[in-house]
């Protein structure tokens, strides 16, 4: 297992509240400094009717309801990378609640990368200047007295990081529960012997780190679940338990993700969340409107 950029406070137990999106099976979490009213939010939904083109923020309002309930102050919306299942609801709830809207330094990769395919010209900023913050590997920051540190675990997407919050860690897609096994490592900028290393930084961790799911889809019908550890994870994960060697994992890997459909919200995802959230910017009649690239991505 590769060594990790800081030391794991496992005396700090943050209080973290989650929110399931059953239309994309997302899970968003509301991390709460146990000794002062400061959190953060991570990996908000903003909902999206594709079929009708509606937006909605039925998602991200009974987070926000939540927050403001237990009198909390937002200081971070952190986004793990930048997701093609579903849209953020990030920029909707800074307007709402505050905080600053985080990412990985990478998403210039991704925005270099989908910004022609969406052929998005030259008024759109590849800089990630959309963001508020940009994390490199081993960066800190503060949620009240927790101290926080971002881990760089590519494959999935060139920008995913994995936060380690106290004891806790939000692995984005990098992983799934043990029985859901790990990320797909097909999309541009991915690779699948970069997410098993990657994978490995997470288990490097102590055994009694809690992980944080971003997805869970019930495997074989099970009760939704988006709480597992380490230890667990290195003892029962379908794809990466300790014995499974990188190359088979590639092979496993690269054969699976062949046999899979994109996400059902991929175009309308990628558009929305390489420039933080926002939606595009309205026409001269008012409207908005997403691109379909034909045979694009």
């Amino acid at each position: 297992m590769s060594a990790i950029p800081h030391a794991v406070d496992l005396q700090t137990r943050p209080e973290v509240t989650a929110f399931f999106d059953a239309a994309t099976n997302t899970v968003s979490y509301v991390v709460r400094d146990p000794a002062s009213s400061a959190c953060a939010i991570v990996d908000s939904v903003m909902d999206i009717d594709y079929a009708a083109g509606r937006i909605a923020y039925e998602s991200a309002d009974e987070i926000a309801a939540f927050v403001t309930a237990q009198g909390l102050k937002v200081e971070w919306l952190i986004e793990t990378h930048v997701h093609a299942d579903h849209l953020s609801g990030a920029p909707y709830l800074q307007k709402k609640l505050g905080g600053k809207i985080g990412i990985g330094e990478n998403i210039t990769i991704v925005q270099e990368t989908f910004g022609k395919v969406f052929n998005e010209g030259t008024e759109f900023q590849r800089d990630g200047s959309q963001f508020d913050r940009l994390f490199k590997d081993g960066d800190t920051y503060r949620i009240g007295g927790l101290t926080a540190f971002a881990m760089h675990t590519p494959g999935h997407t060139p920008a995913c990081m994995t936060h380690v919050i106290g004891d806790a860690a939000f692995v984005g897609d990098t992983l799934f529960m043990p029985d859901g096994g790990s990320a797909r490592a097909d999309f541009p900028g991915g690779d699948a012997r970069t997410l098993h290393r990657s994978i490995c930084r997470v288990l490097a961790l102590p055994g009694e780190t809690r992980l944080f799911m971003c997805h869970d889809y019930g495997p074989n019908g099970r009760d939704i679940r988006w709480e597992t550890t380490v230890a667990e994870q290195r003892a029962h994960n379908i794809h990466v338990r300790d014995g499974i060697t990188e190359d088979e994992f590639v092979k496993m890997r690269q054969a699976r993700d062949a046999t899979l459909d994109m996400p059902r919200l991929i175009i309308p995802s990628l558009q929305v969340n390489m420039k933080a959230g926002e939606l595009p910017k309205p026409d001269e009649s008012g409207k908005r409107f997403l691109k379909v690239p034909i045979n694009g991505l």
